[in-house]
C-alpha cells in the first residue's frame, strides 16, 4: 500500500437542518481495503452516496488520483474508475448471468448508440472482451457453473456475488460495497470475505461499509468509524476494536465503562 488513491475532504450533507455528515474527511490508501462503519443514522451510507454520485454534497471535495469527482453524474464517476454496489441486490432476473455482466461492462464502455447500430469492429471488439472477463470474474466470484442460468434463480447471497462480479467488469481502481454480507449466512460471509481478499490481491481498491463489525476487522486493512455525521476514529482493526470512543458509539456511555472495567479486572 503507497500513498492516498482517493481523498475525502469536508463532506458535509444536511437534510432538513439536521447535519448527516459534518465536514468528514478520510483517504484510502492505493491497494487497500478501507473499513467504513458506525451505528444506525452515523452517516456511511450518505457519505458513499455522496462521493458516489447518488447525492449532492453540500460541501466538500473528493478526488480519485487527482481527479475530482465531486459534482460529476454516477455514470462519470464509474467511468473515472469509481464503482460500487448497492445494499439492495439488483440484476436482470430474466437475463443470463453472463448477460448481465455483459450489460454492466455496456453501461460503462461509453459506445455511442451509432457504434451500435454500425456494429463497429471496435464495438464487436469489446464484446468480446466483455464476454471474457465477464466469464472470468464468474469464475473468481464461485458462479461460473451458473453463466448461462437466468439471474431469477440465484440465492440472495449468489446475488450478492454478481453484484460483485458486475461492479469489476469496468476494471475500476476502487470499489464501494454497500453491505455486501448483510442478510447471508455465514458460509457465505466467508466466501464472500475470501472473493474481496483475492480481488484486493489483484490490485483494486476497496471500501467497504456493512454493519458486522466482526466482519470489517477481520477483513480491513484500515477502519473510519462515523459518528451522528462525524468521524471519531480511523486506525488499524486492532486499535480500532479498543477505541473508548468506538465502544461508547456503539454501546453507549455506561457500556463502554462497563467493558473496559471488565477487560481490567
Amino acid at each position: 500500500m503507497s500513498g492516498a488513491l482517493l481523498e475525502v475532504r469536508g463532506l458535509t450533507k444536511h437534510y432538513l437542518g439536521l447535519a448527516a455528515l459534518d465536514d468528514v474527511s478520510y483517504d484510502v490508501r492505493q491497494g487497500e481495503i478501507l473499513g467504513l462503519i458506525g451505528p444506525n443514522g452515523s452517516g456511511k451510507s450518505t457519505s458513499i452516496d455522496c462521493i458516489s454520485g447518488f447525492q449532492r454534497a453540500d460541501f466538500g471535495a473528493w478526488s480519485l488520483d487527482g481527479q475530482s469527482l465531486a459534482g460529476l453524474a454516477p455514470y462519470r464517476i464509474a467511468r473515472a474508475g469509481l464503482t460500487r454496489t448497492f445494499q439492495t441486490v439488483r440484476a436482470y432476473d430474466q437475463l443470463s448471468l453472463l448477460e448481465n455482466l455483459q450489460v454492466a461492462a455496456q453501461q460503462g464502455d461509453g459506445a455511442g448508440w451509432w457504434q451500435a447500430l454500425m456494429r463497429s469492429p471496435g464495438l464487436r471488439r469489446r464484446e468480446r472482451e466483455a464476454e471474457e472477463r465477464g466469464r472470468a470474474l464468474l469464475a473468481t466470484v464461485g458462479l461460473a457453473d451458473h453463466a448461462g442460468a437466468p439471474a431469477a434463480v440465484l440465492s440472495y447471497g449468489q446475488r450478492k456475488l454478481l453484484a460483485i462480479a458486475a461492479s469489476m467488469m469496468a476494471r475500476p481502481r476502487v470499489v464501494v460495497f454497500d453491505e455486501p454480507v448483510a442478510g447471508v449466512n455465514p458460509t457465505m460471509v466467508r466466501h464472500i470475505e475470501a472473493v474481496i481478499r483475492r480481488l484486493n490481491g489483484d490490485g483494486v481498491t476497496f471500501v467497504v461499509v456493512e454493519h458486522n463489525v466482526d466482519f470489517i476487522l477481520n477483513l480491513c486493512h484500515r477502519v473510519v468509524v462515523l459518528e451522528s455525521g462525524r468521524k471519531i476514529a480511523d486506525g488499524a482493526p486492532a486499535l480500532i476494536r479498543s477505541d473508548p470512543r468506538v465502544l461508547a458509539a456503539y454501546l453507549g456511555k455506561s457500556g463502554a465503562e462497563a467493558a473496559a472495567q471488565s477487560e481490567g479486572g
